[in-house]
């Protein structure tokens, strides 16, 4: 266990954006999945920008590479293309 003030308080900030970090990666992950099931192309096409700027925000906080935020941006483009 810390016995530093500053120790102690780098825990609870580190916990507090654990938390924050790990509902956004989440939501992203399952905006993602949810683009990947419809089969609608209207409706794929509404959601694929809101999509695209939650990783985007992903990667600019680097909670996710740019590069992945890239290839998934693509692969989700063509599917949403290919409907």
């Amino acid at each position: 266990m810390a016995h530093h003030k500053s120790a102690l308080k780098r825990i609870r900030q580190t916990q507090v954006r654990r938390l924050h970090n790990r509902y956004y990666a989440k939501t992203a992950r399952n905006a993602v999945r949810k683009l990947r099931s419809i089969t609608d192309k209207n409706e794929a096409t509404e959601l694929l920008p809101k999509v695209s700027s939650m990783l985007d925000k992903l990667a600019k906080k680097n909670l996710i590479h740019k590069n992945k935020a890239g290839n998934l941006k693509s692969s989700l483009a063509k599917h949403v293309n290919a409907l």
